[in-house]
């Protein structure tokens, strides 16, 4: 008889009460293994590399790396692994930017232990699931005009705030320990994202829209 093959489950979340939560729930279906567990999003992508899971359980509020650009990371170099976004949060803005970067799935933290069960075994077979509140996000958002600078990730966000201070390429790089070629790459996603040609106006923009805080 062939033994049966267990679905490989990784977790990132950064609260280790809520690991180990689903770690628990983890270990009452046979068909489920837990393999890994993150903490935050550059974590995720470095075990995906390391331990490559079937379906990673992605948080997306965390510090740093957020979950939608960890799953971005993680689907364009193992476009195989499967990212179902398990969340608190359910804003349009979210669903939409984690499921633009690949994520199979949406659910909220609220959702019953066979609910997850059902879903993990969906998004391994290639099948999405959507917790109602993300479905209505989506009708939402596709009749809804997305507001200025909906897709920046966080760190985008950190270097347009380091724009607005008035910082050049190379005194981002600095302040964030990044290098000269990675500040230049985000700079240029922030102009792009914000649909502008020149820093001047990135400011401007991030400023009558209010996205620094």
């Amino acid at each position: 008889m062939t033994e049966q093959y267990s679905i490989r489950v990784l977790l990132v979340d950064d609260h280790a009460v809520v690991r180990s939560g689903l770690s628990a729930f983890l270990t009452a279906f046979d068909d489920l293994e837990l393999v890994g567990e993150a903490s935050g999003g550059d974590e995720a992508v470095r075990l995906c590399d390391q331990l490559h899971p079937d379906v990673v359980l992605m948080d997306l509020v965390m510090p740093g790396t957020d979950g939608a650009a960890a799953t971005t990371a993680i689907r364009q170099q193992h476009p195989d692994i499967q990212v179902i976004a398990l969340t608190s949060f359910k804003e349009d803005a979210l669903v939409q930017r984690v499921l633009s970067a690949g994520a199979i799935g949406y659910l909220l933290k609220s959702v019953s232990a066979d609910e997850l069960a059902n879903a993990i075994r969906s998004a391994y077979a290639g099948k999405p699931t959507l917790a109602p509140e993300a479905a209505r996000a989506l009708i939402h958002a596709a009749t809804q005009p997305r507001p200025v600078g909906w897709d920046l990730t966080a760190r985008e966000r950190e270097v347009l705030a380091l724009m607005v201070e008035g910082l050049n390429n190379n005194e981002i790089a600095d302040r964030l320990v990044i290098s000269h070629s990675t500040a230049k790459f985000h700079v240029s996603n922030v102009l792009s994202k914000l649909e502008v040609t020149s820093r001047t106006e990135a400011v401007a923009v991030a400023l009558q829209n209010r996205l620094i805080e």
